[in-house]
C-alpha cells in the first residue's frame, strides 16, 4: 500500500498523545476512529482537537474557515472491534501498561485486515519481545513514536522489531512524510530510541545539579536556553562535535577513561569535523571558513527569533 492509499485510520487512546495524533490524520483528508475506554476521555478530546485547530489557524497551518470540517473526520467510539472494520493504518496511544497493550494488539491482530499495520507510540515499552506478545502477523508490528503536542512536533521516530517487514518500515515512514511529518527510522531496536534517551541523561544532570545545589532551576533552563537552545536547532547533537572538533572530542572521551570505536576511527583516519571538511558530516569540500560563516548566519537569525519572541523569559 502507498501512503496516498490510506483512507481510514484508528488511533486506539484519545489522551494526550491520542487525540492529537488523530488531529493530524484528519488534517490530511484521513477519515479517523478515535477509540478510549473512557467516555469522559472522548469528550474532551474532540473539545482539545477543536482548540487545537484554532490555535493552528491562528497561525496560518490550517484554515480556520477548515475547522469543523476536519473535526468531522474523526468519529469517536469506545468500541475498539467495531471501529477496526476497513481499517488501512492503526496507531496505539493507550497507557505504558504491558498488560494493557498488550491486550490491545492482541484484539486489534484478531479483527484488522492482514495487510493492516499496527504502530505503537511507545518508548518506553520494548514491544516487540517485552510483553509475550501473542500475535499472528509480527511483521505488521512497529512503532511510530510521535512529540507532544503530536499536532505541532515533527518529528516521528519509527521503530522497527526483528519481525517487522519491510513493506511495514516502507508504509509507515513515508505515510509519517504524507502527514507532514519528519520520520526517523532508527537502525536497530534500543529502548528509548533516540530523543529520550537524549532526554533522559539531560535530566539526570538536572537532578545531580539541583540535588547538590550546585543550581537553580531557572539559572538551569537559562543557561541552557542561552547556549544550547541557540544552536541545537541549527547543528543537532552529532553536527556539534564537528565544531568542537573530534579529535578534541575524542581526548576528553579518554580523559574520562572512556573508549568509543565510532570516534576514534574518524579522528584516525584525519576527519576532525569542520576544520578538515568531513567528521560527522560531509562538507563536501568547503572550507571551514565557509563552514563556520553558514552556521554563525544561521546562530544568528535563531538568536534574534528567540530574543523577539521573549524565548529567554520562563513560559
Amino acid at each position: 500500500m502507498e501512503p496516498t492509499e490510506v483512507r481510514r485510520a484508528l488511533v486506539v487512546g484519545a489522551g494526550v498523545m491520542g487525540h492529537s495524533i488523530a488531529q493530524v490524520f484528519a488534517q490530511a483528508g484521513i477519515e479517523v476512529a478515535l477509540v478510549d475506554n473512557d467516555k469522559d476521555v472522548l469528550t474532551k478530546a474532540k473539545r482539545h482537537i477543536k482548540l487545537n485547530l484554532e490555535t493552528l489557524a491562528e497561525f496560518g497551518y490550517v484554515d480556520i474557515n477548515e475547522v469543523d470540517a476536519i473535526s468531522g473526520r474523526i468519529y469517536t467510539t469506545r468500541d475498539i472491534i467495531d471501529a477496526a472494520v476497513n481499517i488501512d493504518f492503526v496507531v496505539e496511544a493507550v497507557s505504558e501498561v504491558p498488560e494493557v497493550k498488550k491486550a490491545v494488539f492482541e484484539k486489534l491482530d484478531e479483527a484488522l485486515p492482514d495487510n493492516t499495520v499496527i504502530a505503537s507510540n511507545t518508548s518506553g515499552i520494548d514491544i516487540f519481545s517485552a510483553i509475550d506478545l501473542d500475535i499472528k502477523k509480527p511483521e505488521r508490528l512497529i512503532v511510530a513514536h510521535w512529540f507532544a503536542p503530536p499536532h505541532i512536533i515533527p518529528l516521528v521516530e519509527v521503530v522497527p522489531g526483528p519481525f517487522t517487514a519491510p513493506d511495514t518500515i516502507y508504509l509507515t515512514e513515508n505515510l509519517m512524510k504524507h502527514l507532514g511529518k519528519k520520520p526517523v527510522v532508527m537502525l536497530q531496536f534500543t529502548r528509548s530510541f533516540i530523543v529520550n534517551k537524549i532526554q533522559n541523561n539531560i535530566a539526570l544532570a538536572v537532578f545531580d545539579l539541583l540535588e547538590n545545589g550546585w543550581a537553580t532551576p531557572e539559572d538551569i533552563d537559562l543557561a541552557v536556553k542561552t547556549s544550547l537552545g541557540i544552536r541545537l536547532p541549527i547543528v543537532g547533537v552529532a553536527q556539534t562535535l564537528d565544531f568542537t572538533g573530534l579529535d578534541l572530542v575524542y581526548d576528553v572521551i579518554k580523559s574520562y577513561g572512556m573508549e568509543n570505536k565510532f570516534i576514534g576511527e574518524k579522528v584516525e583516519n584525519g576527519h576532525y569535523g569542520a576544520k578538515s571538511s568531513k567528521g560527522m558530516y560531509d562538507y563536501g569540500g568547503r572550507s571551514e571558513e565557509e563552514i563556520l560563516k553558514k552556521r554563525d548566519r544561521l546562530y544568528l537569525k535563531m538568536l534574534e527569533l528567540l530574543e523577539e519572541i521573549d524565548a529567554f523569559e520562563p513560559v
